[in-house]
């Protein structure tokens, strides 16, 4: 990013001082005919060659020396203002990149981010298509199209080295072309495709100190326009923000599957080891969700106690299957749950709620005798949501009770064992088609 915004100023500041260069020498033309016009009138005694000027009316001198002034003093002032516009034109597009280059780094979805980025740089140059394209496997995928018949293109791919993209991917250099149907590079095959004509284009590398992970291609500048150096100034420095948000997003997408493949283990191993708690943990995860959605909690924490829930039991794991029933092994499982999912990077905000989801809201529950909003959130919804499962499931360890029994039971228990305000929201959300 530094790099290309102090390319873009380098570039700025040589505009800027050529426009000063200008003004520089329209004021010394004035300054110096105006002294030349003085010292012809009052040498021209003591040079006959100045007679010549003598036969000027001394009026018309004086217009054309104002003349020459204000002159002077209109291009000094239009320069002056082209100056000023290069200036905060630059202003404008240094504060509009850092704004998108925060965005860009705070998204945190593949599929969206690449969105923003075409639809960025569409909008900054005024083109009137694009494409944003993926390195997969030694090819380029489109993955996202804009303008006309732009569906035609996406997931359609070209080999690297082949036509303008592929050359632009294959050297990693950008590239503007005012016309391609002069250019040999230009393979007019895509156009055909989607009922496009290309007249000019830009094409700049989306790439990392290592390799070329894209190509991104806008079309036609809008209303006939050619692209500048500015333009591609611009969107390189966008591109190689682009390039490092698309590397982050893709290891968070990456963090996700693996999270999600070790939960489907651990999963799996709870079932496996636990027969009476077969299903348990995806039915808790679904009664949490209905209580996180009433509760209108943000998508991250949601993502915390659906996992949470999940998980909660996975301190089963590592005891005894004969003693889980033993009330001195059981009450360990939440403890060695924590310890088993505390170091790990992707599940360590979960592991709270792990801990805790066995404390009561009036302080007598375990591993820590929490009380009332001491306990955390997370914790207390799973509370219910595993009370509820363990009541109803005919897989039980205990006698199945019928939905409303329940339900009258959880709220026989609110401001004891579970929060009240809770237990309130879980009954009047929860149905029994949920529970099927």
């Amino acid at each position: 990013m530094r790099a290309g915004i102090d390319t873009a100023k380098i570039s700025v500041l040589h505009e800027i001082k050529e426009k000063i260069r200008l003004i520089i020498l329209i004021a010394s033309f004035v300054i110096i005919t105006l002294f030349g016009i003085i010292f012809v009138d009052l040498y021209k005694k003591a040079f006959p060659f100045f007679d010549f000027f003598s036969g000027f009316p001394i009026i018309v001198i004086i217009i054309f020396t104002l003349i020459l002034s204000f002159l002077g003093l209109y291009l000094s002032i239009t320069i002056s203002r082209q100056t000023l516009r290069i200036t905060q034109d630059y202003s404008q597009r240094l504060d509009r990149l850092l704004n998108i280059t925060k965005d860009l780094r705070e998204e945190i979805y593949g599929d969206i981010l690449l969105e923003k980025i075409m639809d960025y740089a569409l909008s900054m140059t005024h083109s009137d298509a694009g494409s944003l394209l993926l390195m997969e496997n030694d090819n380029l995928v489109f993955k996202i199209v804009r303008g006309e018949q732009a569906s035609q293109l996406v997931g359609t791919s070209l080999k690297a080295g082949k036509g303008l993209t592929g050359w632009v991917a294959e050297k990693g250099v950008p590239v503007r072309i005012d016309d391609v149907s002069k250019d040999d590079r230009f393979s007019p095959e895509y156009d055909t495709l989607r009922g496009y004509e290309t007249r000019s284009i830009m094409c700049i590398p989306l790439k990392t100190k290592e390799r070329v992970i894209g190509v991104l291609v806008l079309l036609n500048k809008k209303g006939g326009y050619q692209y500048r150096r500015r333009d591609e100034e611009i969107i390189t420095y966008l591109a190689d923000q682009a390039a490092m948000s698309i590397l982050k997003t893709k290891f968070v997408e990456d963090q996700k599957n693996y999270e999600i493949h070790l939960t489907e283990i651990l999963l799996e191993a709870i079932d496996s080891q636990l027969a009476n708690k077969k299903g348990h943990s995806k039915r808790v995860a679904r009664y949490s969700n209905i209580m996180g959605k009433a509760l209108n909690i943000a998508e991250e924490t949601q993502r915390r106690l659906y996992f949470a829930s999940l998980l909660h039991d996975v301190g089963f794991l590592k005891m005894d299957t004969s003693d889980v029933y033993n009330k001195a092994e059981l009450i360990r499982h939440p403890v060695v749950g924590y310890e088993m999912i505390k170091p790990i990077n992707f599940y360590s905000d979960i592991a709270p709620y792990i801990l805790h989801h066995h404390e009561r809201y009036d302080g007598y529950g375990y591993p820590s005798e929490l009380k009332g909003d001491e306990i955390p959130l997370g914790a207390r919804i799973i509370s219910i949501a595993e009370a509820f499962d363990a009541m109803t499931s005919p897989l039980s360890y205990k006698i199945p009770i019928s939905f409303e029994d329940a339900l009258a039971e959880l709220k026989n228990n609110a401001g004891t064992q579970f929060d009240p305000d809770l237990v309130k929201i879980f009954v009047e959300n929860i149905t029994q088609k949920h529970t099927q």
